[in-house]
């Protein structure tokens, strides 16, 4: 296993940091460094830069409009962009349902839904979670019925993500009851902008708006929306599962939020205490540690070997490790990490903030969004078991 980056690699690297530079807007990578809060705008605008340079779909086929790079230049660009301060690309038209669209979907759905996702013209979201579903996704009932050449769907989605801003959202349906519950499940594409689809905002405990309910109403959806086989929707959810869950250990932020971890521990004054670096020490060899089983991955799929199946690790150990970076923040703020402000987290508040400290403000926020890390994306107690099954044998 060589981990370490050949002379052409380094040279992508170098040429990525420079482009990124130049056009990640300053004020997008101010909020990014200082976890304040990202508009739609901010996270479109990014995407719009990156769909004009034909690399939001940076992870697609040249067949597709992708780059075609390799699994390390792809490690490599999510890297300098998040380590200059690029916001995260929001998953779920690029990452997540085009990979689906592309194996799955005919000639004809490819012209109709890739362009729109490749520019960052289109807003998706995801519809999997129902409230008896999560964890235990096969369980879905949120039925789309075939009726001519249309399916009339009803049901209900929750924890949809930035649902409020969705204009199409992807969804698993139950076309059939019979069998397995895995085999009766369709994987169909929906506008939400169709009569019938409501989207209900859930508030958070610090009152922002990131997850929603979204409700099916006898919502009419053209056949021709349904990706592959009908009742095959299960084999085209576990292909987008391993997309969601290599995503969510984002080893790339951890690396981030390290930094500003050791930055917000100096000037707060714990840097000076030998036991609060040990924590950060140890941190950061897990970060390290993570960021190495990337890179065995990566080392792997260049060399043509198999790879391990551990999209489940991945995610139980980047959760976890988020979890932790926002603990040891919230512990090097003290007490005046606590108050919740929210004009506070906004780019150019001016107001006073208790014992001074503006940059403390998201992390009480930060701490508590971060709670769902090991339960979203498959909760981590059921990736252990998974991994044991899959990996351990």
């Amino acid at each position: 296993m060589d981990l370490s980056f050949t002379p052409e690699e380094q040279k992508f690297r170098e040429d990525i940091r420079a482009w990124v530079k130049e056009n990640l807007p300053q004020d997008i990578s101010h909020k990014v460094h200082n976890a304040l809060e990202l508009t739609r705008d901010d996270l479109q605008r990014w995407a719009k830069i990156l769909g004009k340079k034909g690399w939001l779909g940076y992870g697609w086929p040249k067949e597709f409009g992708g780059p075609g790079w390799t699994a390390v230049e792809k490690h490599l660009f999510e890297e300098e962009a998040a380590l200059a301060g690029a916001p995260r690309i929001v998953p779920f038209g690029p990452v997540m349902v085009a990979p689906v669209i592309m194996a799955y979907g005919n000639p004809e759905q490819h012209k109709r839904f890739l362009p729109g996702i490749a520019s960052g013209e289109v807003w998706w979201s995801q519809g999997y979670s129902e409230p008896g579903s999560g964890s235990d996704l096969a369980s879905v009932k949120t039925k789309a019925e075939r009726q001519g050449d249309k399916y009339i769907v009803n049901g209900q989605k929750t924890w949809t993500t930035l649902g409020q801003y969705g204009e199409w959202i992807f969804c698993l349906v139950r076309t059939s009851n019979e069998g397995k519950p895995q085999t009766g499940i369709s994987f169909l594409l929906v506008d939400m902008k169709s009569k019938g689809v409501t989207v209900r905002p859930i508030k958070l405990l610090d009152g922002g708006y990131e997850v929603n309910e979204v409700f099916f109403d006898n919502v009419e959806v053209p056949a021709e929306n349904l990706i592959g086989e009908e009742n095959k929707g299960w084999t085209y959810a576990k292909h987008l599962l391993s997309h969601e869950r290599t995503n969510i250990a984002d080893v790339n932020r951890a690396k981030r939020e390290l930094e500003r971890l050791k930055r917000l521990a100096k000037s707060e004054g714990v840097w000076e205490d030998a036991r609060f670096r040990d924590e950060i020490a140890k941190l950061e060899v897990d970060v390290v540690a993570l960021e190495m089983l990337v890179l065995r991955v990566l080392s792997a799929a260049t060399s043509g070997k198999n790879s391990l199946d551990i999209a489940g690790l991945l995610k139980i150990k980047g959760s976890e490790i988020q979890q932790r970076y926002s603990e040891l923040m919230m512990l090097a703020g003290g007490p005046y990490a606590l108050p919740l402000i929210r004009e506070a987290m906004e780019a150019g508040w001016q107001g006073n903030f208790p014992g001074g400290h503006p940059q403390l403000a998201p992390l009480t926020s930060t701490y508590f969004n971060m709670r769902k890390t090991t339960i979203y994306g498959g909760s981590n107690e059921v990736q252990r078991n998974i991994v044991a099954q899959t990996v351990l044998g």
